[in-house]
Parts: C-alpha cells; sequence; structure tokens
C-alpha cells in the first residue's frame, strides 16, 4: 500500500459523521440510508454524500431494493478496524452520562453487545476466559482453539464453516473491558448460535443483549460460568 492510500483510507474515517454511521454499522445489520440519517442527525443529501465516499473506498458496500439502498461494512476485517480505533479513542475518564436512559444504555453496552458478527463487553470477555480455562482456547501464542475446543463446537452442534482467508479464532480488543475477546469464526459462531437457539437476545435499538435464563443454564452446563457472572 502507497502512503497515499493509508492516507485516503483515514480520511474517510476523519468525519464525526462518518465515523457515527461506522459505529451504528458494527451491529452488523444493513441501515438504510434513511435510518443512518436519523441515528446521526443529518440531512439525507449529507448522508448520501457520505455514504458514497464510504462505499467508493471500499468501507461500506451497497444493494439496492426497491426505492430503499441498504448499507452495511464492507466485512469483517473493516468491523474490527472501526472497532480497534473505538478503542484506542476512548478518553481516559469518560464523560458522565447526560440522563438516565444514556446511563442505563452504556451499562447494558458494557454488559453485553455484539461487536459486528461476535459477543463483546463483559459477556464476551466471561465466555473467552471460560473457554480458556477450559483448555478450550488458547491465548499465549495468540488467539487459536485447540483440538478440544474444535470438538466442544462441533458437540454443541456449531459448524466452523471457513470462508475467505478470515481465522477461525482472532482476539478483538474489548473497548470497555480492555481485554481481547473471541472475534474470527469461532466468535461469529458462537454469536450466531446464542442469538438463535434463545441464549442470548438483543435489548433496546443499539447492540446490546443479554443473557436468558436458557442462556445461564448452557453457558453454565457448557463453560461451568456462573449465572451472577453473566448479569
Amino acid at each position: 500500500m502507497a502512503a497515499s492510500d493509508l492516507a485516503a483510507l483515514a480520511a474517510l474515517f476523519a468525519d464525526e459523521t462518518r465515523a457515527a454511521f461506522l459505529l451504528a454499522l458494527l451491529d452488523g445489520r444493513a441501515w438504510t440510508a434513511g435510518e443512518l440519517a436519523r441515528h446521526a442527525g443529518v440531512a439525507p443529501s449529507t448522508t448520501s454524500e457520505h455514504l458514497g465516499k464510504l462505499v467508493t473506498g471500499g468501507v461500506l458496500t451497497e444493494e439496492r431494493q426497491g426505492r430503499h439502498r441498504y448499507v452495511r461494512l464492507a466485512d469483517p476485517g473493516i468491523a474490527h478496524l472501526v472497532e480497534d480505533l473505538a478503542t484506542r479513542s476512548e478518553p481516559p475518564v469518560a464523560a458522565p452520562p447526560r440522563s438516565l436512559r444514556a446511563a442505563n444504555a452504556g451499562r447494558a453496552m458494557a454488559r453485553g453487545r455484539t461487536c459486528y458478527d461476535h459477543l463483546a463487553g463483559r459477556l464476551g470477555i466471561t465466555i473467552t476466559e471460560a473457554m480458556t480455562g477450559r483448555g478450550l482456547l488458547r491465548q499465549d501464542t495468540g488467539f487459536a482453539l485447540t483440538d478440544r475446543g474444535l470438538a466442544w463446537f462441533e458437540g454443541l452442534g456449531i459448524p466452523l464453516v471457513r470462508r475467505g482467508r478470515r481465522p477461525v479464532a482472532r482476539g478483538c480488543l474489548d473497548w470497555t473491558e480492555r481485554r481481547p475477546h473471541l472475534a474470527g469464526l469461532a466468535g461469529a459462531a458462537l454469536c450466531a448460535h446464542a442469538l438463535d437457539s434463545g441464549w442470548c437476545e438483543r435489548i433496546g435499538s443499539e447492540r446490546a443483549v443479554r443473557v436468558t435464563e436458557e442462556g445461564e443454564r448452557a453457558l453454565h452446563a457448557s463453560l461451568g460460568i456462573a449465572s451472577a457472572d453473566l448479569r
């Protein structure tokens, strides 16, 4: 990559409105231009201009259905880059929440959330550490599933379908916990299973998730995690 290419990529992130779009799209869903405009509090014409730059720069992909234009993050690598930048840009002392609603939303996001397509927050860290403690995951030489870990996924009926160059396991630095949680194919597959099987459910309009009673039982049975550590 030439220096000019790196500068051009960095410039795409160096705008507050575009940054708001990218953070919203970390929920892994496809958003319409109108939804992003309302989320960022900008005019539709401004939104269209910013989205055009992000799509042209390869940060977003788009698809059209009738009159609607949907955009999403281009790939997991872009999601990890956004999350890493969010971690590094977090101020040393967080500003106090402006309202009770904002405080509750912040606590919910810190407790458990999705980071693009895998689990993050204290929930993601708790699961990652439980897997490491049981010998399913290694972190000493980078993130890697052990043979026991692969067998654990197979035993739960969670397929690890390899696509492209995405690693099976990858550490993603958590911006609230400041420790790595499990990402990669394994992290995405586990998150999908947790949501599809009812272990976790989404709450609110952000990325926050919470563990259900069924999920508490399942995570205790499969990883020995106490229910109190999931609340």
